[in-house]
């Protein structure tokens, strides 16, 4: 046995495949998947620049611990028994290389990726309390280049991103980005909540009522300080599903 697949095996690792397979499982129950593709990924502790990936060919909602492969910086695996899918390689190797995330979440989720599809590209962190959240947080990349297939596009995009925790990617979807899976989850979750509700309020055609951008960053301060509710919502899926 390899150092990398003792490493697999070691229990915080393990808890980590566990926490990522919860996570996809997860988004596959709120609606966020899409058929086979889209990945999450979160990077190991000990500064190796290893991560953990869900494999290429399983349901999210089928994804179990012993399902997640460990991935090298290049995007090599390491450990785990199915392949990896080469767009996740290049897009999540370079994320946590050039843009140094800890966890990275990238989804076609509805309606983010709806407003990805407009001339804005992106949420507007003014509008619902979901979405002050995020202010000060979001990054637009309106260069769409096709899919992510060579170590260029997925190293573009990381720089795209400018240090923002959440990117949304022109004509594509979102990556959502976090210090650990729970926090990251927690975001991925209400971003598309509050990319709905824009949606739906646009769709009424009635003119929409931002706040005060000082007050939108004062709400981000406050959402970002209440991270124990990230939290305990992880664990209370972790109960359900």
């Amino acid at each position: 046995m390899t150092q990398h697949e003792l490493d697999y095996q070691s229990p915080a690792v393990t808890q980590a495949r566990t926490d990522l397979a919860l996570a996809l499982r997860a988004a596959a129950h709120h609606g966020l998947s899409e058929g086979v593709c889209n990945h999450f990924s979160v990077e190991l502790s000990d500064g190796s620049g290893r991560f953990l990936l869900n494999p290429q060919g399983l349901l999210w909602q089928e994804v179990q611990a012993d399902d997640i492969v460990l991935i090298d910086v290049l995007g090599q695996r390491l450990a785990g028994r199915h392949p990896v899918e080469s767009t996740a390689m290049h897009i999540h190797s370079a994320i946590h290389r050039l843009a140094g995330k800890a966890c990275v979440l990238h989804t076609h989720m509805p309606y983010a990726t709806a407003l990805t599809l407009t001339q804005d590209r992106a949420l507007d962190t003014t509008l619902s309390q979901n979405a002050m959240r995020f202010h000060g947080r979001v990054a637009a990349d309106p260069h769409y280049n096709g899919l992510a297939l060579d170590a260029g596009e997925g190293e573009r995009i990381a720089m795209a991103m400018h240090g923002a925790d959440i990117a949304f990617l022109g004509n594509h979807g979102v990556v959502v980005c976090g210090r650990q899976i729970a926090h990251a989850y927690d975001d991925l979750y209400f971003l598309e909540r509050a990319c709905m509700m824009q949606v739906l309020a646009q769709s009424t055609g009635r003119p929409l009522a931002p706040c005060d951008p000082a007050l939108a960053a004062r709400v981000g301060g406050q959402a970002e300080s209440e991270r124990q509710q990230s939290e305990l919502f992880f664990e209370a899926l972790r109960r359900t599903l």
